[in-house]
C-alpha cells in the first residue's frame, strides 16, 4: 500500500527557502503523478504544483510560478518542492499527493488524487 511522508517544513523569514520532500515506501514514485497541495487556516485545500508519470510535465499554481520548483529523484524515490521567494501567505500545511491512474499533464484538482501524505507545516512570518 502506497505510503507517503512529508519532510523538511517549518518556520522562515519572508524571502526565505525551504524544500519539502515527499517519501514513499513499497511503490515507485515514477509510476505515479505526485501533487503538491497546501491548506491555510480556514481555506481549502489548493493545489501548489505536480509532476506527472515518468517525468512527464510539471504544472504550477499561478501564485507560486517563479518561486517554487518541483522535481524528482528517482534513485531516492523522492518528490521534492523547492520553495523560494517565500511570503507569509505562503503558510499553510503542506500535502504531497500521488495517483497511478493520471496519464498526459498532471493536474492540481485535489479529487484526482487518491493516496496523500499527513502533511508538513510550513509557517512564514519574521
Amino acid at each position: 500500500q502506497l505510503q507517503l511522508v512529508e519532510s523538511g517544513g517549518g518556520l522562515v523569514q519572508p524571502g526565505g527557502s525551504l524544500r519539502l520532500s515527499c517519501a514513499a515506501s513499497a511503490v515507485t514514485l515514477d509510476d505515479y503523478a505526485i501533487g503538491w497541495f497546501r491548506q491555510a487556516p480556514g481555506k481549502e485545500r489548493e493545489g501548489v504544483s505536480c509532476i506527472s508519470r515518468s517525468g512527464g510535465p510539471t504544472n504550477y499554481a499561478d501564485s507560486v510560478k517563479g518561486r517554487f520548483t518541483i522535481s524528482k529523484d528517482n534513485a531516492k524515490n523522492t518528490v521534492y518542492l523547492q520553495m523560494n521567494s517565500l511570503k507569509p501567505e505562503d503558510t499553510a500545511v503542506y500535502y504531497c499527493a500521488a495517483d497511478r491512474q493520471l496519464i498526459g499533464l498532471c493536474v492540481l484538482s485535489r479529487k484526482a488524487y487518491r493516496s496523500w501524505g499527513q502533511g508538513t507545516q510550513v509557517t512564514v512570518s519574521s
